[in-house]
């Protein structure tokens, strides 16, 4: 058995807010609706928790994360990079902006990040200047990408990472509407923008797979990213369900790897594949607003999926629970943990699969 081990990490959002802690930073204007200003966000998460030491370096945003990695030691590294990585200044109309300061991008390479997903609802944030400019900037720090592209060939292309196997994980990345991510956004041959899915009709579930089929060779594993759905809740809609599945029936994906939602949701393996619904964000700069506590925000997951190479079957799948704070990821406190692991083994439950907690990280069980 070819065993592969993913790190699979939620919507990685470094801008507004955290990249003003950096040595340099976007311009903080701000154009919502009650903050003017990305320092704002500083001050709301100083004020709850205490100063943050500005500036950072790069690898402070990881904290104990790093710690993990090097124990876990995965053999790819995928996140969602939920911000446009630019200095533009043609902000979208639509009342959040994120960016990050292209020379902020080694927050990618300090933890050794292999792809990031792109297809998103801020990644044209600050136009079609703002993308293009984040494909360059986060291409040449060595990281690859999908889902986002100058054209819709580019868009729909995978992002492929090779393995020691002498296979390859496969990412495809798509948007939904569901999600916030406006029509215009969608690629065209002659237009740079995202991927975006069009509906959750079997339809277009058997279009992304043939998609995926035509890349995918012997040994691949083949991971489709969807940023899909709403920010808050646990509700795992049935559209999404309907569609994860067929993707996985229809015999070429591996894993499907759901994110949008702030905060983690339910697990399902089908099939012997993995179904992750909602990551919940990996880094944010949510701390001090008080809007949404009951789901607490803060207590995000690594997700640690081992897929057999040869077959694309779920082995296991560990997850280790960190908390933000001070914008900086660290291990969280046995109550934090029981909670976290509580509320995620109630919503796997109706899928047939139990939480339990070995050596401080969460396994997935069967009942």
């Amino acid at each position: 058995m070819s065993e592969v081990t993913l790190f699979l990490g939620g919507d990685l959002m470094t801008g507004r807010g955290v990249d003003q802690i950096f040595a340099r930073s976007c311009p903080p204007r701000l154009y919502e609706p009650f903050v003017r200003s990305a320092l704002e966000y500083v001050a709301l998460a100083e004020r709850a928790h205490g100063p943050i030491p500005k500036p950072v370096d790069h690898a402070y945003v990881w904290g104990d994360a790093l710690d993990v990695f090097a124990q876990v030691k995965p053999d790819v590294r995928i996140v969602n990079l939920e911000t446009s990585v630019t200095t533009s200044e043609d902000a979208e109309s639509k009342g959040i902006n994120y960016r990050m300061h292209p020379a902020n991008v080694p927050v990618l390479t300090a933890a050794s990040i292999d792809c990031c997903a792109l297809a998103n609802n801020h990644m044209l944030d600050w136009g079609e200047a703002g993308l293009l400019e984040t494909l360059d900037v986060v291409k040449s720090a060595g990281v690859a990408v999908a889902g986002a592209g100058r054209d819709s060939a580019e868009t729909n292309a995978p992002a492929t990472i090779d393995l020691e196997t002498g296979g390859r994980v496969l990412v495809f990345a798509l948007g939904a509407f569901d999600s916030g991510i406006p029509a215009r956004w969608g690629a065209t041959p002659s237009r740079a923008g995202v991927q975006i899915l069009a509906d959750y009709s079997d339809a277009t579930a058997d279009d992304v797979s043939d998609v995926v089929a035509r890349e995918k060779r012997a040994g691949d594993i083949a991971v489709v990213s969807i940023h899909w759905g709403s920010n808050w809740g646990y509700e795992i809609p049935r559209e999404h369900q309907r569609f994860a599945r067929r993707l996985i029936d229809r015999g070429s994906v591996d894993v499907v790897y759901g994110h949008s939602s702030h905060h983690p949701k339910a697990i399902e393996v089908y099939q012997g594949r993995l179904i992750l619904y909602g990551c919940g964000d990996l880094l944010d700069d949510y701390e001090g607003i008080t809007d949404h506590d009951e789901f607490r925000d803060d207590l995000v997951l690594m997700y640690f999926p081992t897929i057999d190479a040869a077959t694309g079957r779920l082995i296991r799948l560990t997850m280790t629970p960190l908390q933000i704070h001070r914008f900086r990821l660290r291990h969280v406190v046995a109550e934090d943990r029981v909670l976290l692991r509580d509320v995620l083994d109630r919503e796997c439950q109706r899928f047939g699969h139990r939480i339990v907690e070995r050596d401080d990280a969460f396994q997935l069980e069967a009942e």
